[in-house]
């Protein structure tokens, strides 16, 4: 590939990628970030100013039945009887709204709690044993702890602001009109003036007008019609009349107003002016709810302008992206191509002989494909891409010539492995025939158990050889064997073939007759796993052999007493006796198991290997040292036989089921 020209920063996919996000990632976070923050924080705080809004109406509900219930107390101390009915109904009024604002707000329970002396007032005021100023003091301290209660926030709302303050002016200006009520009505009970109480009079009173002024100022027009309104009925009228009554008695005269009628006429002018308080309250949340529905509005605008620069920004990464994945789609497609259908035909033709990486073999020669330039997209591809195309193109080049030679590579070993085997199956056989003639004509003892010892050697070495033909694919040993043979006399073959056979013990095995033409197989099998067994058991341990029924199948357990293999070591052993993997990535060592899991697989046998168990002096087991590997042979390698399907299954120190 020749040198390629430079290009401009902005050719590069760098250079549009920033083209796509450095804009509108700044826009939005600038110009979204701040204001949506803002907007969501005063459509929030629009909505719990309209929700305290309502706290406070339900705060003065409760006000508004404690005052009343202060008047009939009052009366009560000062001889009226009759309000004791009247008192009952206000006191569960007052208990009800008490319950329903308990838990509302910390700083309204705070007030609250100035009415935990709410029983005893009452009681001492049912038994007569209560002043009318202490009862007085008592109510009106919680009234006050009440109205005292900021609830509402007007965060900056200059309506909100005049309308809270107009609220709080209504609502001192009607606990004086309650106080005074509650007041006169123990001194009207009473007759007259007792020593100190007309100065409380003159304070209620002025308090009322020094409340009344502020409410001047911050209230509306409307609003002010309302409390014009309140004052101006005939009842307050009457009122009035009874305050200049009251006025001129400051020398203890009697006064002469009967309380009903004091009590009745500023218990309507009470509840007007609580009407007032309502309607302040219905004009504080219509303005909360214009609040937030500015906020909202604000807060929408806000999130459009967001929408809007992100589909700006949709728009310009469209635009600019499509000169990048259109060729990388392609070069995405060609390599797809390569690794699901040219890599693998090519390797597969390579394996069985039909093609030929080097043009030496008389195959037709192996598959090399060809560049497509501009990483086969339609032109105008960025700088990275023409890389990444002609990169690609190098890469396939690569990989097929390495899986040809790799494959090539393994056919080769193979060939020479199988001819090899061949080659050694020839020679020992040859071997074997010259020691049985020797042993034949051999009479010394000695002499005779030297060539025994090499008649067992040359049989190893037979075996090897046949494991390194079963490794390559070659068919195995021929059958040697007609009809059926005795699983014992399968086992012992087994024994005679491997080194250390004085070690095996064939410790309980259940009747069984195995079909000829598996028998070899089935041994050679059981030799390697012998074989593997007395190479992990110490020389002064034995390895056992067992054999019972299970069902329709016939199981081997070979158990030793070696070091045993860890858990991950176990799992890679099982894989390589499943038969699936090959023999050529594994170490020298483990190529045994690919020759039970390949003879395995002949005879449909399964073989896996597990952790020894053996039991101990209490009866249940535990995991001990060594490895038991357990062979089940399936029903169709079995000669049938009826005396033996009821044997009981021998006791083999491994956990097996």
């Amino acid at each position: 590939m020749g040198k390629l020209k430079q290009v401009p920063f902005w050719g590069t996919i760098r250079g549009r990628v920033a083209v796509v996000l450095a804009v509108p990632t700044c826009l939005l976070l600038a110009l979204t970030g701040a204001g949506v923050a803002d907007r969501a924080a005063d459509w929030w705080g629009a909505r719990d100013t309209a929700e305290r809004v309502e706290l406070t109406l339900d705060v003065q509900e409760l006000v508004r039945q404690l005052q009343r219930e202060r008047g009939l107390t009052s009366g009560l101390l000062g001889g009226a009887e009759d309000y004791r009915s009247p008192l009952a109904d206000t006191r569960r009024r007052v208990d009800e709204a008490r319950d329903a604002l308990d838990g509302s707000d910390p700083a309204v329970d705070g007030a609250l709690g100035k009415l935990n002396r709410l029983a005893a007032v009452r009681a001492d005021a049912d038994q007569r044993s209560l002043d009318r100023t202490t009862a007085l003091d008592f109510y009106t301290e919680a009234i006050t702890a009440l109205n005292a209660v900021e609830l509402v926030d007007p965060r900056g709302d200059t309506a909100l602001a005049d309308g809270l303050a107009a609220l709080t002016a209504v609502v001192d200006a009607t606990e004086s009109v309650a106080l005074e009520r509650g007041f006169m009505n123990g001194v009207f009970a009473a007759g007259s003036f007792a020593e100190g109480e007309y100065t409380v009079f003159s304070e209620v009173r002025a308090a009322r007008m020094a409340a009344l002024a502020v409410f001047a100022r911050h209230a509306t027009d409307a609003q002010r019609s309302g409390l014009e309104t309140a004052f101006a009925g005939a009842e307050a009228e009457r009122a009035a009349g009874y305050e200049d009554i009251a006025r001129h008695g400051a020398d203890g005269r009697p006064l002469g107003v009967e309380p009903a009628g004091w009590w009745a006429d500023m218990t309507v002018l009470v509840d007007d002016l609580h009407r007032v308080q309502q309607g302040i309250g219905s004009d504080l949340r219509t303005r909360a709810g214009e609040v937030s529905s500015v906020a909202t509005a604000q807060l929408g605008g806000f999130l459009a302008l967001g929408v809007l620069i992100a589909a700006l920004a949709a728009a310009l990464a469209w635009v600019s992206s499509r000169s990048i994945t259109r060729p990388l789609g392609a070069l995405a497609r060609q390599a797809h191509e390569v690794a699901a259908r040219r890599l693998p035909e090519t390797v597969r033709a390579v394996q069985d002989g039909t093609a030929d990486p080097d043009g030496t073999r008389g195959g037709r020669p192996a598959a090399r494909p060809a560049p497509e330039p501009d990483g086969g997209g339609s032109g105008g591809g960025a700088e990275e891409i023409s890389r990444l195309a002609a990169a690609l193109h190098k890469v396939e080049l690569a990989a097929v010539e390495l899986a040809a030679e790799q494959a090539a590579l393994r056919r080769n070993s193979t060939e020479s492995l199988s001819g090899l085997g061949r080659r050694n199956q020839r020679l020992l056989k040859r071997q074997l025939q010259l020691i049985t003639a020797l042993e034949s004509q051999e009479m010394d003892p000695d002499a005779l158990a030297g060539l025994f010892e090499l008649d067992h050697l040359a049989t190893r070495m037979r075996r090897n050889a046949d494991s390194l033909l079963i490794l390559t694919g070659e068919e195995g040993p021929p059958a040697l064997w007609k009809g059926t043979i005795p699983v014992t006399d399968v086992v012992r073959s087994a024994i005679s073939e491997v080194e250390d056979y004085r070690r095996v013990t064939v410790a309980e095995t259940d009747p069984c007759r195995i079909q000829g033409s598996a028998v070899a197989e089935l041994s050679h099998l059981l030799a390697e796993l012998i074989e593997n067994a007395l190479t992990a058991t110490p020389a002064d341990r034995a390895v056992e052999v067992y054999g019972w029924r299970d069902g329709g199948e016939y199981c081997l357990a070979v158990v030793d007493r070696g070091t045993g293999m860890t858990g991950p070591e176990l799992a890679r052993a099982n894989g390589r006796l499943s038969g699936r993997e090959s023999f050529l990535d594994a170490p020298a060592r483990a190529l045994g198991h690919y020759v039970v899991g390949r003879l395995a697989a002949r005879l449909g046998a399964q073989v896996e290997l597990r952790h020894t168990e053996a039991p101990t002096a209490q009866g249940p087991v535990h995991r001990g040292a060594g490895i038991t590997a357990f062979v089940a042979l399936p029903p169709r390698l079995l000669a049938p036989e009826p005396e033996a399907r009821g044997a009981r299954r021998p006791r083999v120190p491994a956990g097996a089921a």
